[in-house]
């Protein structure tokens, strides 16, 4: 395999990094950790132990990935977006990984710089949440989903243009049909 990792980053022996794998300077990815194929992990970033990354993501400079957390393939994660694992933690009383909360960042979703995904939520297919959003609940696919705490304002495409109005993008032509709060490709 050719994975490309900068002399300050650590990868733990027992992490799987796949072809065209990209770790920046001092970057951190803990042992158990799975990297897909064609992913590019920015300067100062934290992949924790056990975590699931898909292929063809993009995790911007300071993003932390904790244990229970999963990024399904093309993924993109703003500078210092965060994720959490634990609903109620206290310094003094650890609960350990068996209580960790999962979360789901479904295929070709985005999160915006700053933004903090609460751990036990999913992010929708192609979903896009914004810059400082804090979500704390579900987010529907192709949903975009703006504001502390995050609110559904509106839709966007696959290729990320907003949709206004008709379900159809001006840019590349996709057709899209309301499914719940969200949409579906149609």
């Amino acid at each position: 395999m050719s994975a490309f990792v900068h002399p300050t980053a650590v990868v733990e022996p027992g992490a799987r990094l796949e072809d065209n794998v990209r770790v920046w300077h001092f970057s951190h990815v803990e042992a158990g950790a799975r990297v897909g194929e064609g992913t590019s992990v920015g300067q100062n970033c934290y992949i924790g132990r056990n975590v699931s990354i898909g292929k063809d993501c993009k995790l911007q400079n300071n993003v932390s990935v904790y244990q229970g957390v999963t990024l399904e393939d093309g993924v993109f994660c703003g500078p210092s977006c965060v994720f959490t694992n634990d609903l109620t933690p206290r310094a003094r009383y650890p609960k350990g990984s068996a209580r960790f909360v999962p979360t789901r960042v479904e295929e070709g979703a985005s999160i915006g710089a700053n933004a903090t995904v609460v751990c036990g939520h999913t992010i929708g297919r192609c979903a896009m949440v914004g810059a400082g959003a804090v979500v704390t609940r579900d987010v529907p696919p192709y949903a975009l989903a703006l504001g502390a705490p995050a609110q559904v304002r509106g839709h966007v495409c696959a290729c990320g243009r907003l949709l206004r109005g008709a379900l159809a993008c001006p840019e590349c032509g996709r057709r899209y049909a309301p499914q719940g709060e969200g949409l579906r490709e149609v």
